[in-house]
Parts: C-alpha cells; structure tokens; sequence
C-alpha cells in the first residue's frame, strides 16, 4: 500500500478530474443524440474504470520512460522512479495491472470499444517518446487526452458520429494550451539538453501567444458544438464560463513572471472540466 500510495502521488492521480468530466460528457451527450437515453450504471462504471486505468498507464508509462531525463531537471529530479522510490518492476507491474483494467472495461461496453483499443494503447505509449523530435508535442499529447470524451461516446453507444470529433478537439488544443504553459517552467533546462518543446523552440513570450490560439480553436469547437446538437443557451452559458477561466489563466502567467503556472495548471483547469461537465448535463436535464 506504501508503495501504491508513492505510485499514485507519481502519477498525479487526481490530475484524472481533467479529462474524466469530458469522458462523462461525450457519454452523456452520445446517448442523447444516439438513442436519446441516459447512459446505464454500469456503463458509467466502465467507462469510468478505462478511464482510471487508461490514464495510470499512460502516465506510469511516461514517468518510466522519461526518468533519465527527469533525473537531470532539478524541477522533476524527486520524482519516485529517478529518486529510487519506485523500482522498474513495480512501475511495470502497475503499467499492465493498468493496462488489463483497462481492456476489461472495454470488453465489459461493446465491441466497438475493443476494437479501438489498440489505437487508444499506441498513443497512450508513443506520446512519452514525441518531446525527444518534435516541439509539436504538446499536441500529440492533447490528442492522447482526448481520446477520453471519444471513449466515453464510443463506451456509452457503441457507435462514433461527427460530433463526438468536436469534442476531441475542444479538449485537444484545451490540453495542448494549458501543456505548453506548464512547460515554461522548463524552457532554459529542455534547450540545454535538446528536449522539445514550444517554449524552448520560440520562447516564453511566443508560447504564450501559442498556448492562447489552442485555447482559442479549443472554445470555438465547443461552440461550434452547440450550433450542431441539442445543446442549448445553458450549456452556451458553460462555455461562456469556461472561456472566461481560461482568460484569467492566462491573465495569471506573465512571460517574465511564471510563479503562478502550478496555479494556472492545476486548480484552473480542473475547474473548468467540471464546469462544462455540469453545463452540459444541466442543459439535458433541462
């Protein structure tokens, strides 16, 4: 249990309130357009376990593959893996009970869901390897993220339409903005030792710019989404709210002053997945 306490504060395990709302959203909102039903209790289960276990892997996976690299960061060197807290072994055991939890959630929903799976396992593995030839990485990573709202419309339906796509975007560039404003803090160590990045490609001040266009293409699909939907004004009004948190956390993060990116990272944006989350659902009930 010790151990598994240190393996899920590595992980930032409660870091999965980021994308589990969205996943609950494309669940919801699937069946609405799909068989106009709520989703099942269980399938809110399942869905809910792919989605713990997708994420353990994923990060767990990151964590092991970057630890030469954590190592030589004084920001990243603590972490359990370089610090010798967590051996190899039991980051790979915790990987594949992740990975088995993950593929019995997907067995437990429909075909579908199987079917895609390896799909969902190859961006979960190759996202890790992208910082080493691409500053485009933080992308690949949104991308990898928002597979979950994909997951929970494919979980809940057994079916893919074009409007869960739009959910992938909105929270692809959503993640890929808020990543490249956490990588600041890097910017000096991933140029010296060739990791790339957005901040160490173009700098501070242009990534900000960078992190804000994401942002911006991430609140048109979520609009976007509400001209081709049954969504209506209240969820319209969650968009208006989330735009407007993600302006103030932008507001926060200045290029020659980055004391607040931790804030801006974590408490922002969990927030604002909770926020769209219970919009949208609002606005079904309503």
């Amino acid at each position: 249990m010790k151990k598994l306490k240190i393996i899920l504060e590595m992980i930032k395990f409660e870091h999965t309130v980021f994308a589990l709302p969205f996943a609950f959203l494309g669940a919801a909102l699937g069946n609405l357009m799909v068989e106009n039903v709520w989703p099942s209790f269980m399938e809110w289960i399942w869905i809910t376990l792919a989605m713990v276990g997708a994420r353990s892997a994923a990060m767990t996976l990151n964590r092991l593959i970057d630890a030469e690299i954590d190592k030589k960061n004084p920001r990243t060197a603590q972490r359990a893996i370089p610090a010798g807290l967590i051996s190899v072994g039991q980051s790979i055991l915790f990987i594949t009970a992740s990975f088995l939890l993950l593929f019995l959630s997907a067995f437990q929903l429909n075909m579908l869901s199987v079917y895609l799976l390896p799909i969902a396992v190859l961006f979960l593995t190759v996202y890790s390897y992208t910082k080493r030839f691409t500053w485009l990485c933080h992308v690949f990573l949104g991308f990898t993220i928002a597979i979950a709202p994909l997951g929970g419309w494919v979980g809940a339906t057994g079916t893919l339409q074009g409007e869960a796509f739009l959910l992938f975007i909105a929270v692809a560039f959503w993640i890929a903005g808020f990543d490249v404003i956490y990588a600041t803090q890097d910017q000096e160590h991933d140029q010296k030792e060739g990791i790339y990045s957005i901040p160490a490609r173009f700098g501070i001040t242009k990534a900000l710019y960078i992190s804000r266009s994401f942002h911006t293409i991430s609140l048109f699909a979520l609009l976007t989404l509400h001209f081709v939907s049954p969504l209506s004004v209240f969820y319209l009004a969650g968009v208006i709210i989330a735009g407007l948190i993600m302006t103030y956390e932008h507001s926060m993060v200045k290029p020659h002053d980055l004391s607040k990116v931790g804030v801006a990272f974590f408490p922002m944006n969990g927030i604002i997945s909770i926020v769209m989350l219970i919009f949208t659902i609002g606005d079904m009930l309503l």
